[in-house]
């Protein structure tokens, strides 16, 4: 008798975290291995933040929160995306949810039948096509390339489109490409889905502050697709709050109840003291934090230049987010010291096991030929990761 769900025999294992856990068996064995698995910041939680949780702590905020969140957390968000994004919300409209995972989760699960399509620009983030499928959904695919920074054209949007389309998810600055769509390409894409009322667009800005080249614009600003639009957004990238767990979502009002609803049966209201800190945070000017920001934008040039040194690597420039997806389909379907290559997943495996450096393959990225890396790490990790890996290379065998 089958004891597991159709439903989690679905699902796969998120490949980041895999690949993560395999560094730290090999480091818990003693071999010196640099990890640039995970997407979090290497920073400690700004002071004033911390602060601010203890006073939570000390003033006893220890009970239950209203299911969507502190009024006067999601007074917070409304103000930030009006001084960040002018975007009029109001704190009806958001959820605040235990992290921006959830956010996404609460929309799905709101919105998604049992065979409805959910449009997802490849590459994407791995958890993504996890999600449609747990809610029933089926995922379609756009597939991008390395040649055109991995962004889709509102062209390939309206090709994807069906009777069955419910929602396009993806996030922009992107997990794991580093792109980010323009103004004129969102408008673009946003006339195509103001054609199709029955479709929720998804906006995934998690990483909205890390942007080094550009100006961020979030698809909600285009009043024609206002009603259609889920912002979700939080606080673990821009302010390194990762283990906090907060994220939020900002919808219209008909679609943000629907995720009050979901979360209310689900885990009710996020973190107290969480919630508490994360005002301070979105309070502040995001000047205090710029620091964190110059240290990547630092960090990006250095790995750029040393990436292009690495034989057989084809590289783009990444304006956003603290990752390179470089191109390595030149090593699909070779035989590297004897170790047969399929694709992505296989070559991260072969670079973790022979350079000692650990990545994440492309497959659960909906790109089977290009590897991720994050560049949240050490000057001194990077510049060593990225000699491991050109010196791996340079002496590989071939077949």
């Amino acid at each position: 008798m089958e004891k597991f769900s159709e439903r989690l025999n679905r699902m796969s294992f998120s490949q980041t975290f895999v690949m993560s856990n395999k560094v730290r068996e090999m480091k818990a064995k003693g071999i010196d291995v640099i990890s640039l698995t995970l997407g979090e910041p290497d920073f400690d939680v700004p002071k004033n933040i911390k602060e601010a949780a203890f006073d939570a702590i000390n003033n006893n905020f220890s009970h239950y929160s209203p299911v969507p969140g502190f009024l006067d957390l999601r007074e917070a968000v409304c103000e930030k995306l009006k001084r960040d994004n002018n975007l009029e919300y109001i704190p009806n409209q958001i959820c605040v949810s235990n992290g921006a995972k959830q956010s996404i989760l609460n929309v799905l699960a709101s919105i998604i039948n049992d065979g409805d399509e959910v449009i997802l620009p490849a590459p994407y983030w791995v958890s993504y096509d996890e999600m449609v499928k747990m809610m029933g959904g089926k995922s379609v695919f756009i597939e991008t390339s390395i040649d055109t920074d991995f962004k889709m054209t509102a062209e390939q949007l309206e090709n994807a489109i069906t009777p069955k389309t419910k929602a396009l998810l993806y996030s922009s600055p992107c997990n794991p490409s580093g792109s980010f769509y323009t103004y004129e390409e969102l408008e673009k894409i946003a006339n195509v889905i103001a054609k199709h009322p029955q479709i929720t667009i998804i906006s995934d800005e998690i990483y909205e502050r890390i942007n080094y080249d550009g100006t961020h614009t979030s698809i909600a600003e285009f009043p024609q697709v206002y009603e259609q639009t889920a912002v979700i957004n939080g606080m673990s990238k821009a302010f390194a709050m990762t283990g906090w767990r907060i994220g939020y979502s900002a919808c219209p009002t008909w679609l943000a109840k629907a995720c009050e609803k979901i979360q209310g049966q689900m885990t009710s209201g996020a973190n107290t003291m969480a919630q508490k800190a994360s005002i301070t945070a979105l309070k502040s000017s995001p000047s205090e934090y710029q620091y964190m920001i110059d240290e990547f934008r630092k960090r990006r040039d250095i790995v750029y230049d040393l990436l292009k040194e690495v034989p057989n690597f084809k590289v783009n420039y990444p304006k956003a987010a603290f990752y390179f997806f470089p191109d390595i389909s030149y090593y699909c379907g070779k035989t590297l010291n004897g170790i047969y290559i399929k694709d992505a997943d296989d070559f991260a495996m072969f670079l973790l096991d022979s350079a000692h450096v650990g990545t994440v393959g492309g497959v659960s990225f909906g790109n089977p030929e290009c590897i991720r890396f994050s560049y949240a790490a050490s000057e001194e990790e990077l510049k060593e990761s990225m000699k491991r890996l050109r010196e791996c290379l340079e002496k590989v065998e071939i077949s």
